[in-house]
């Protein structure tokens, strides 16, 4: 029997549709085997490099946003231009090195492509992401508040927990808890809702932090300062965790969950 050694609450939950997109700030996400429903269901492809675009090396992304019901994918650009329809599979696969796997990605028709490479200023294809496959760890990722009102505190920034989604996390927790104690709950699981996820591990982070999570455009050096005084890996501080789920179900913000051993 496990025994419950704390109480957190769920404020913030968020993911996004297609991978280096505004990230979406949510009431309820539905959790299934393979992590947040819709989360990261596309990305967008360089066909002829056989790459997956990034965020951090295509910024102008996060400035576009993006809704899905399971259907129909609707991408509205910061100037108003739109684009919404059914991404119908075309059966045709590009292969692709994502952070060390190959996975592959199936490409899609409609008017979705044809908007993001006039945006862009080249070419790139709407795809269909396998599960986890446009995630670069486990499925689920988490930070408190605790944590971010440290960094806060150290940066003398005051918005680092109101611009929370600039972390693309899927949620944010609030625990009575020192700040990075989450850096310690490895193999621990977390009642959220009608969902039970196990932590993982910590999760490194990159210079997509720096960027204003609406515009895209670089507004601090929060990386830099987390790497003073953070752990690494690979050069990567730590800020959150990341977790699988074990039972699946839904979790909605400001909902009182249980931290289990």
């Amino acid at each position: 029997m496990r025994d419950r050694i704390g109480v957190v609450r769920v404020v913030f939950l968020g993911l996004t549709p297609v991978k280096g997109l505004r990230h979406l700030s949510l009431s309820s996400v539905e959790l299934d085997d393979h992590g947040p429903v819709g989360d990261r269901a596309f990305c967008l492809v360089d066909v002829e490099r056989r790459t997956v675009l990034r965020t951090i090396t295509h910024r102008a992304l996060v400035a576009a946003t993006t809704s899905w019901d399971g259907t129909t994918l609707g991408i509205e650009l910061p100037d108003g231009r739109r684009a919404e329809g059914v991404p119908a599979l075309t059966g045709e696969q590009v292969t692709c090195d994502y952070w060390g796997r190959s996975v592959a990605h199936e490409l899609t028709d409609g008017p979705h492509a044809a908007l993001l490479s006039s945006y862009l200023g080249k070419d790139v294809r709407l795809a269909a992401a396998p599960r986890g496959g446009a995630v670069y760890g486990a499925p689920v990722s988490l930070v408190t508040t605790a944590s971010l009102r440290d960094v806060e505190e150290r940066t003398g920034r005051t918005d680092v927990l109101a611009t929370s989604s600039r972390f693309r996390m899927t949620m944010v927790v609030d625990a009575d808890e020192e700040p990075y104690a989450e850096d310690g709950w490895s193999g621990r699981e977390l009642s959220l809702g009608d969902a039970v996820v196990r932590v993982n591990g910590p999760v490194g982070r990159c210079a997509v932090i720096d960027l204003d999570p609406a515009t895209g455009l670089k507004d601090g050096s929060l990386l830099k300062a987390l790497s003073r005084y953070r752990p690494a890996t690979d050069g990567e501080p730590w800020l959150g965790v990341d977790a699988h789920v074990v039972v699946p179900g839904t979790v909605t913000a400001a909902e009182p969950v249980a931290r289990e051993n």
